[in-house]
């Protein structure tokens, strides 16, 4: 089959590797019909995160299960599923206290060893703890197909950052990031909802969309200009809850200035670069709390699934650009330059 392989920084091929094939008896094969490139595979790409030369990569699809191994039971051949980023067992103590991410059995698409999600097939280890069915009629409704991916990832993250910051009804809150999982956070404030939600961005098209999944303000600045944007259009005191999907010192800096005191802060921008940007001090004597990390997308799915298929919520506009399996080398060039907010890939 053909799938997507880094072999350096900047360096992405579509490149022929084995099938897969069922190697455990709770495995499942699956073809891919909708992958995408996620803005943390960017870190991948410019050579901020290693990878070994020749590992897969790709984290988020759905697709049709083409073969079952002998102990699945959720599933059969020909059922339409959405995978999560991390795959899980389903039945560890993790697992049943919801944090998937945390299964002592679990990994990442993608990881040494394994299939990633941007090509043709994928092995799915655990597929009864992993995977979710989706409606069989999907399989034919494009935009439908679209929104249901992003169950894989982002719109799950921006779930989790929004519960994180403990979002509910008739808070105001404040997200940090215009990629594709602060948008989604938009979108899930006010699902939860927010009364008010202020988007910090300075791409208008992003932040159209930001509005479109229910912003109420637009912040352009950065830093402590943004800071004081916020703050002024609050009264001078910061937003109860903010959400940070952004992952750099700057960022979150940003938002300790701008939550209010006793607020709190759900975070799921994957770090990177020297620092966190946290005084504990400074949170210590406003009292913010901090809560976040690694979003266990497969708890969240079953809650969200049912809005997306009535269509109550609609993530698909964050994917911009729909590319086929070849084109993925300059999907990624278009998300680094940032032309492409988030790439659609049809296998």
């Amino acid at each position: 089959m053909r799938a997507t392989v880094i072999h350096a920084p900047h360096d992405i091929r579509v490149q022929e590797v084995p099938d897969p094939v069922i190697q455990q008896p709770t495995d499942v094969v699956l073809r891919v019909l909708r992958a995408c490139i996620c803005g943390s595979d960017l870190w991948a790409y410019r050579g901020e995160s290693a990878r070994q030369p020749g590992q897969r990569i790709g984290h988020e699809f759905l697709g049709i299960v083409e073969e079952a191994g002998s102990e699945v039971n959720g599933f059969a051949v020909g059922d339409l599923v959405v995978a999560p980023f991390v795959w899980s067992d389903g039945t560890c103590t993790y697992c049943a206290e919801g944090l998937t991410t945390s299964c002592p059995q679990g990994g990442f698409w993608g990881s040494v060893g394994s299939d990633g999600g941007q090509g043709e097939a994928v092995r799915v280890p655990f597929a009864d703890g992993t995977l979710v069915k989706l409606p069989a009629a999907a399989a034919s409704d494009d935009h439908l197909l679209t929104a249901l991916l992003a169950l894989s990832d982002v719109l799950g993250t921006g779930h989790h950052a929004a519960v994180g910051a403990g979002v509910k009804r008739g808070s105001t809150v404040a997200v940090v990031g215009d990629g594709a999982v602060g948008l989604c956070g938009v979108m899930a404030a006010k699902r939860l909802g927010a009364e008010r939600i202020i988007a910090l961005g300075r791409h208008r098209v992003r932040t159209d969309i930001a509005r479109d999944f229910g912003a109420t303000d637009v912040v352009a600045e950065r830093g402590d200009a943004a800071v004081e944007a916020v703050r002024e259009l609050l009264g001078g005191e910061g937003a109860q809850a903010v959400i940070e999907a952004v992952g750099t010192e700057q960022s979150m800096r940003t938002a300790v200035g701008i939550t209010r005191d006793g607020g709190s802060i759900g975070y799921v921008g994957v770090p990177h670069g020297s620092g966190t940007g946290l005084d504990l001090g400074i949170m210590f004597d406003r009292n913010i709390a901090l809560r976040g990390g690694v979003a266990p997308v497969r708890t969240y799915i079953p809650e969200l699934l049912p809005d997306v298929l009535s269509g109550t919520i609609d993530p698909s506009p964050v994917f911009d650009l729909a590319i086929g399996l070849d084109e993925v080398p300059a999907g990624y060039k278009a998300m680094d330059e940032r032309t492409a907010l988030k790439v659609l890939i049809k296998p």
